[in-house]
């Protein structure tokens, strides 16, 4: 595995794939098992798979999507979405994901927090903060994609989460998702300063200089990349795609 990881971020919606910009304007992007079979190919060595409207319309997760990914993904998976109990966590460990993420359930309650990570391990828990920055320039957590303003700050929040025994956080910026315009680095700086845990910046990616910047000037431990990895390049269509090795270490030289 490389020194950073990268990673795929993958945005998922009644079975299907789908891509956003600032959590908004959703496009139809393809199937989730077809892109998780070239990934493959590309040997990929980790993918993030998030429900985006699983927690929001309460619709609980799509288990009978994930055996399909899971039976043919050869990498392992953090999986998102809908998750909000220690039963659903124990059910989708034993299908085969590796890593939970935890959003709005988590900012709600962050015992199901402690309690995960005592259950299943720090190193199982995720917690993915969907950060927005509002009129006076302030970065709130934002959950329901991106609907429900929590008030919190990302720091305290990002902290709070690390106490409860969280151990990594997903940094999403819902200002960057989809722009191609490079990721928020004084969010992510902010964040890595704030905490001890790894931070994976997601969120702008739109090219490899951009990864570099998230993490040897911002401090992310890891990124994740999310049109760069569904499109062609910006405004133009639909290719799965995924950095070289060789590309990967050059890029983080």
């Amino acid at each position: 595995m490389l020194a950073t990881r990268v990673m795929p971020c993958l945005l998922m919606d009644k079975g299907a794939l789908v891509k956003t910009v600032q959590f908004r304007n959703q496009v139809y992007v393809g199937d989730p098992v077809n892109a998780v079979r070239i990934f493959n190919q590309k040997e990929v060595d980790e993918l993030l798979l998030i429900d985006i409207a699983a927690t929001t319309e309460n619709r609980g997760i799509d288990f009978a999507t994930l055996e399909k990914v899971v039976t043919e993904c050869f990498m392992p998976i953090c999986y998102g979405g809908g998750v909000d109990n220690l039963a659903d966590m124990r059910r989708l460990y034993y299908l085969g994901i590796e890593k939970i993420s935890l959003s709005a359930a988590a900012i709600e309650r962050p015992d199901l927090v402690r309690e995960a990570a005592d259950e299943f391990g720090s190193q199982a828990v995720v917690v993915t903060l969907d950060v927005k920055k509002n009129f006076f320039g302030k970065y709130t957590v934002r959950t329901h994609h991106g609907k429900v303003d929590t008030k919190q700050t990302a720091i305290d929040v990002s902290r709070n989460m690390e106490s409860a025994g969280a151990g990594e956080i997903i940094l999403y910026s819902i200002d960057r998702d989809g722009t191609w315009l490079g990721f928020d680095l004084k969010l992510i700086e902010d964040i890595s300063h704030a905490v001890s845990i790894p931070v994976v910046a997601c969120g702008g990616a739109g090219e490899l200089s951009h990864l570099r910047a998230a993490v040897n000037e911002a401090g992310a431990s890891a990124v994740a990349i999310g049109s760069m990895a569904v499109f062609q390049a910006k405004d133009l269509g639909v290719l799965i795609k995924f950095p070289s090795r060789q590309q990967q270490e050059k890029t983080f030289e």
